[in-house]
């Protein structure tokens, strides 16, 4: 149980820097993702079900889809054109 939270503790800091040194926003945002998808396992193995229930809601869900619905509204997500070739 101890091998399982050093590996995440490993794998959120690796994620944290990461994000850090990501230059693609798609990227960055789907790593964070999974940053807080492994901080919410990190919460079960503390045996705290409702913090890990609220930073997979919050941080993995609605924090996500906020950036991507961002992304969009700045055209920073390539979209398909009417003739159906990819813009940008």
């Amino acid at each position: 149980m101890e091998l399982l939270g050093l590996l995440l503790l490993a794998f959120i800091l690796i994620c944290a820097l990461a994000v850090c040194l990501t230059r693609n926003l798609m990227v960055s945002i789907i790593i964070l993702m999974s940053q807080s998808l492994a901080m919410s396992v990190v919460w079960i193995l503390l045996e705290s079900p409702d913090l890990a229930i609220t930073e997979a809601a919050v941080g993995a869900g609605v924090t996500s889809l906020l950036f991507f619905v961002t992304l969009k509204k700045i055209h920073a997500i390539e979209g398909e054109n009417k003739d159906g070739k990819a813009e940008k």
